[in-house]
């Protein structure tokens, strides 16, 4: 059910394991799930941003566990495409309005700090 053991292959859920996984993967979008981004990339020593450490292209569960990163790169790498993987209609809506208000910080962190947009 987790986005790391689904990279490589898609598992067929049942209707209640899909809503399952759409509420978790909610907790990862919007505000909270900004703030979640950086609470975990403080705890894991993660820089916030730096222009040396590249956006990855995550193919493997092992690029996803083992790569550096950034907190701001984890928001390209991972987070900004959580819409895409919605499996219900009332997910996508919100995964879609809680996808905006990121892509809104990360324009407005761009603006502030003049990092340039990874997108």
């Amino acid at each position: 059910m987790s986005y790391a053991d689904n990279i490589e292959h898609h598992y067929q859920l049942s209707n209640e394991g899909k809503c399952v996984q759409d509420a978790d993967r909610l907790d990862a979008l919007g505000a909270i799930g900004i703030a979640r981004a950086f609470a975990y990339g403080g705890h894991a020593g993660q820089e916030i941003y730096d222009s040396k450490i590249s956006v990855k292209k995550i193919k493997t569960h092992d690029d996803y566990r083992h790569h550096k990163s950034t907190t701001i790169n984890h928001f390209y790498e991972k987070l900004l495409k959580l819409a895409s993987s919605m499996n219900t209609r009332t997910g996508k809506q919100e995964a879609s309005r809680r996808t905006k208000y990121m892509h809104d910080f990360l324009s407005e962190f761009q603006m502030e700090t003049g990092v340039k947009d990874e997108t």
